[in-house]
């Protein structure tokens, strides 16, 4: 059986899943370029970088008990400062369900060496939350972003906890509700919801998590980009646009244009309504077909950002993931949809970026080109 090419194709067929699409109406030429060619140091400088937290601040609704700083090397960089300059005093439990939970076991049971509670699932499935001692630091990533699985709530997580919560939210923050007074330690990048550029991260510290900065010291050697306290007293420049490293001010720009649009369109309720449609319609599709479904096995844990489809096709592993990558070329050649095989790392799948910068028209356009693919990949 072959099925008929689609006439129609999406207009931004940009679904990989970081760096990410656009914003609707993004051209290069739209960005404001008065800060470019000077430094980050300049008032012109700082005060592009002060307006980027601001706004992030407002469209987050984070609250001015919390510090938001832009850090380097993307949520890679604000995750790994954390661990480093706060892990250690407390017992600490690690929650590992896909690729990125597993980097930070990584992390701090090998490179850190610090004896971690390990609690994993296998992708498609949540560790158990009520397992987590509130006498512990707790590391998590609030959406898998490669194994489209996201925790539910944070109810989880206690009020009255002793240890801290460090949450790595780069594929939920702008699309899902980030509870700030239940997260200490909040990380993501502009690369994932807000279509930004790479190598630029968003560290946010609550109380608790400046607290512990402030009153502990690791034992081991902090490398400068991991320095936030001066004289044992937090670095509050980090947190008003005084960067440890030299920023791309035209990566600057190129946020501040997302997170005005953003704010134009209503904020984070727009942006979380656009992402939770994008989702539904793939999802409704993938409910109706019978070549695919959702690697989440629980409903109420499926990302509305990164959503992951595995293959129901008789093939052993190696053979699904040629069955993916071969969808992929196809599709990459129509210009119908960009990067959406699954990461290397997790099982064969499909994998396609349904933020808030994507249109729902585009994930419908997607959707027969999706079935041509199928089809066309299986006759072949």
């Amino acid at each position: 059986m072959t099925a008929t090419k689609p006439g129609i194709r999406p207009a931004r067929p940009h679904f990989s899943s970081g760096p990410c699409a656009k914003p609707p109406g993004w051209d290069a030429s739209r960005l404001t370029t008065d800060s470019l060619g000077r430094s980050h140091r300049s008032k012109i400088g700082k005060a592009r970088l002060a307006h980027a937290i601001e706004l992030t601040r407002k469209i987050l609704r984070v609250p001015d008990t919390h510090r938001i700083g832009i850090v380097p090397a993307s949520d890679t960089g604000a995750v790994e400062m954390a661990l480093w300059s706060m892990l250690g005093p407390r017992p600490v439990t690690m929650l590992a369900w896909e690729s990125f939970g597993e980097g930070w076991v990584t992390d701090v049971a090998k490179q850190l060496k610090l004896d971690a509670t390990i609690l994993r699932a296998d992708y498609g499935e949540l560790p158990d939350l009520a397992a987590v001692d509130p006498a512990s630091d707790v590391v998590f990533t609030w959406n898998g972003t490669t194994s489209g699985v996201r925790v539910p709530d944070a109810d989880w997580i206690a009020d009255d906890r002793a240890g801290l919560s460090i949450c790595d939210a780069t594929s939920a923050a702008f699309a899902q509700d980030l509870p700030f007074d239940k997260l200490d330690v909040t990380t993501f990048s502009w690369q994932k919801v807000l279509g930004g550029e790479g190598a630029h991260g968003i560290l946010i510290l609550g109380p608790r998590a400046v607290e512990r900065l402030e009153s502990y010291a690791p034992p081991w050697p902090l490398p400068k980009l991991f320095r936030m306290t001066k004289g044992g007293k937090l670095n509050e420049g980090i947190f008003k646009g005084e960067t440890i490293n030299t920023p791309s001010m035209l990566a600057v720009e190129d946020v501040i244009f997302a997170l005005e649009w953003a704010e134009g369109i209503g904020g984070l309720a727009a942006l979380r309504a656009r992402a939770d449609a994008n989702a539904a319609a793939l999802y409704a599709w993938a409910d109706r077909t019978d070549w695919l479904g959702p690697l989440a096995v629980d409903p109420a844990t499926r990302s509305n950002t990164s959503v992951c489809l595995k293959l129901k096709v008789e093939l052993d592993e190696d053979g699904q993931r040629a069955f993916v990558k071969a969808i992929e070329s196809l599709l990459d050649a129509e210009g119908a949809a960009y990067d959406i095989a699954g990461h290397r790392d997790a099982p064969p799948h499909l994998r396609i970026w349904c933020g808030a910068t994507v249109d729902t028209a585009d994930v419908e356009a997607l959707i027969p080109w999706l079935d041509w693919a199928f089809h066309e990949t299986k006759a072949a």
